[in-house]
């Protein structure tokens, strides 16, 4: 738990600050002790201070444990829990006996199906929603497939509104509140302002997508889907630093530094699938030609083996064990390009662990050997370091259980508004 709440507060300077230089971060919440604040703000720095301490944690804190990690007296913790408790932010567990003399340990959590965060995510061929609580635990989801892509953005976001309506409504009859939602959208997203500039899968540009959600007074923001992707990712397989590559219909990519989403000026950056491997080679979909994503995904693939445009992944693997000439050279070129544009990436960023989502993953097994022939030739430092390409952790709905997650961060920063 502790990597996902220190994420959380990389990730939150990193889109506000909008600036080119990554984020530090502490290991874990509970790592750092932020200082106490002494004036006016202190009621509301101390609630945020016993907050981190807590949901920063990886086994549940008795409240003389917080008041040791934070420097609170404890008598101004049992104040902050009990009001935090009385807010639902935090749950009490049974007492625990430690088999010593002395009272019993009441351990704290998060709390359990309280405050919720809302995830959204739109794709070609899917819409979805999700909710999930405090302690990263899933309230509902649904995944809605279809074909989306080229459709008018109004109605397709309307109608990821109404699931999100709906899976609101069913959460609050349950006593839940949900405090803020993510749509994760694949595109060039402006943090700052909500812009989405393109969407190349979707062929949306120029709109902002938030307000066409429905939603009212609710706060939501939208961030590329790869970056929600990535930060869940880091939370559950405990990577500082890495790229995230995710390769289905199209091929988005996000950066993780020091365990901190790498967010430059606009949130613009990630795109590798549109990193030019061969200038001369097939038009794509944003108007250059020879982008990764013309080699590696799904569609691009299945079309170079001379197979359908809505086979499968299995169709791919099918064809490539029977031997089919055509699609061993498709699959083969796809190697190429993913090592090649890997390799320019680590020559120029230095992160040498690549994790891989997406439909591509059953194929990785398949492509390994080229793409690390290739990345062996072409970065320089090869001889001295070891360079992973790995496959994702989270198998599915990654930038949707991203979503729900960052939601739920807003509950950390100010905790006052909720009790």
């Amino acid at each position: 738990m502790g990597w996902f709440w220190g994420a959380v507060e990389a990730f939150r300077f990193s889109e506000i600050a909008g600036n080119i230089s990554r984020m530090p971060l502490s290991k874990s919440l509970s790592d750092a002790k932020p200082s106490v604040a002494r004036h006016g703000a202190l009621r509301s720095q101390n609630l945020r201070v016993v907050v981190r301490s807590v949901f920063g944690s990886s086994q549940p804190l008795s409240r003389a444990e917080v008041s040791e990690q934070t420097g609170l007296s404890r008598a101004a913790v049992s104040g902050l829990v009990d009001r935090l408790v009385a807010g639902r932010l935090i749950d009490e567990l049974p007492a625990v006996s430690g088999g010593a003399a002395g009272r019993p340990k009441v351990g704290l959590m998060p709390a359990s199906h309280t405050l919720i965060g809302l995830g959204m995510e739109v794709y070609p061929e899917s819409i979805g929603v999700c909710l999930m609580d405090l302690r990263g635990d899933i309230v509902s989801m649904r995944v809605v497939p279809g074909d989306f892509a080229g459709r008018d953005p109004e109605s397709v976001l309307a109608e990821v509104g109404e699931l999100a309506r709906a899976a609101i409504a069913e959460a609050e009859v349950d006593g839940m509140q949900v405090v803020s939602g993510r749509l994760a959208i694949p595109g060039l997203v402006d943090s700052q302002t909500g812009l989405l500039a393109v969407a190349p899968a979707l062929g949306w540009q120029g709109i902002y997508p938030v307000p066409m959600l429905g939603l009212g007074d609710l706060r939501v923001t939208a961030v590329n889907d790869s970056k929600l992707a990535a930060w869940m990712e880091g939370y559950k397989a405990q990577h500082d630093s890495f790229l995230y590559l995710h390769a289905s219909i199209g091929v988005g990519g996000a950066i993780i530094s020091d365990r901190a989403v790498f967010e430059p000026l606009l949130g613009w950056n990630g795109e590798i699938g549109h990193v030019v491997v061969d200038p001369a080679g097939p038009l794509c979909g944003c108007g250059a030609r020879g982008c990764l994503e013309q080699y590696v995904g799904r569609v691009a693939l299945l079309r170079a083996m001379g197979l359908p445009d809505d086979a499968g992944v299995e169709a791919i693997r099918s064809a490539v064990a029977s031997g089919n000439p055509q699609a061993l050279a498709a699959l083969d070129r796809a190697a190429v390009a993913l090592g090649a544009a890997l390799g320019d990436f680590i020559n120029l960023v230095g992160i040498s662990t690549i994790v891989v989502g997406g439909e591509i993953v059953p194929l990785l097994p398949l492509m390994q050997p080229t793409i690390d022939s290739v990345i062996r030739d072409r970065v320089l430092g090869s001889a001295y370091r070891t360079i992973s390409v790995i496959p994702t952790v989270v198998t599915d709905n990654a930038a949707l259980k991203g979503a729900a997650r960052a939601s739920i961060r807003d509950v950390i920063d100010h905790p006052i508004n909720w009790v």
